[in-house]
């Protein structure tokens, strides 16, 4: 991972809503926004989840009361198919295809289409035989961390380097899974104590509202930044109330590019595009009256102003008490 760029993930999850063209289209956004890769979720909707299983919240008000989650997500399941479809069309727009696997099979079928970098949604954390599958991959990692508590995570980078991927191989993504999140619960410096604790590249995987958190994550460090977008947040589905519109999504990015442009190395010198002020900012030591040939020069008699192309101010302990070589009138330049 470049440690001068941000991976930035155009996350489209879901938000395809089952629809094929839809998803190129999200593809297109993503692609002419400059991210790095677009993101899809793999699933198979009765390994992810029993026909018992409820809804979220936000899931519940986001699309029909009536259905249950299984019969939502059979919805939005993406076949084997459209996965080879998509990654074609990802190839045609120059943006790499990525996606999460929520299960085995899934897990399975993306390392069969080649990917080279496995995502761990937060909701696979604990999920023993998910974990193992996915470390004895050894391919690079990034995993997210909603709802996990850092002792999960250590469990988690346990499994993962014992089942054969090597940790500097593995990025955390700090994150909260609620749609949206709000600010109050975003705690942004848990990313940096993962990056302290574990040691290894981090980034966020961001839900809230806006992309000035996700700018504010790239500031402090992340490597990787992972966001929601769609093409219309007014659509019926799960996710996208909680995901930027194109124009946002281009801004967002930008703003990142900036950032990291600003970041800089963190050594203090004077800039390439400051250096030509120096001399009209700073100042010189300079007559503040009349000095006669002889007199001696005093704080009653210089001062400091611009320009500075002469002596600096903070030689004048070394200027006062010396004899003037000729005389200056105000605002000379004093020289010696």
């Amino acid at each position: 991972m470049n440690a001068n760029h941000t991976l930035i993930i155009a996350e489209a999850g879901v938000n395809h809503n089952g629809d094929i063209n839809l998803a190129k289209d999200l593809i297109d956004i993503a692609a002419n926004s400059g991210a790095d890769m677009i993101k899809f979720q793999t699933f198979k909707a009765k390994s992810l989840a029993s026909n018992k299983a409820k809804k979220a919240r936000y899931q519940i008000e986001n699309t029909s009361e009536n259905e249950s989650q299984i019969e939502m997500l059979n919805q939005l399941e993406l076949s084997k198919e459209a996965h080879h479809e998509l990654i074609d069309y990802c190839k045609l727009k120059k943006i790499d295809f990525f996606s999460s696997a929520f299960d085995i099979e899934s897990l399975n079928l993306l390392k069969s289409l080649g990917l080279n970098y496995f995502k761990i949604p937060s909701g696979e954390i604990t999920n023993l035989p998910y974990l193992k599958l996915v470390g004895s991959f050894g391919k690079p990692i990034i995993m997210s961390t909603g709802m996990a508590t850092i002792d999960e995570i250590e469990e988690a980078m346990k499994i993962l380097k014992l089942s054969g991927t090597s940790k500097k191989d593995i990025t955390i993504l700090h994150c909260n899974t609620e749609y949206p999140t709000p600010m109050s619960d975003v705690n942004l410096k848990a990313m940096t104590t993962l990056r302290d604790f574990f040691k290894v590249n981090v980034g966020y995987s961001d839900h809230t509202l806006g992309g000035e958190i996700a700018i504010a994550a790239v500031a402090l460090g992340a490597k990787v930044i992972e966001k929601h977008f769609t093409i219309d947040r007014n659509l019926k589905g799960p996710d996208h109330k909680a995901s930027l519109e194109p124009q946002e999504l281009n801004q967002m990015i930008r703003s990142i590019r900036n950032i990291e442009k600003a970041i800089g190395d963190g050594f203090k010198r004077p800039s390439t595009s400051e250096i030509k002020n120096k001399l009209i900012v700073r100042k010189s030591l300079v007559a503040s009256k009349f000095i006669k040939a002889g007199e001696l020069f005093s704080e009653d008699n210089v001062t400091s102003k611009r320009p500075g192309t002469g002596i600096s101010p903070m030689e004048l302990n070394n200027i006062i008490g010396k004899s003037a070589k000729k005389n200056f009138e105000a605002d000379d330049l004093i020289e010696i």
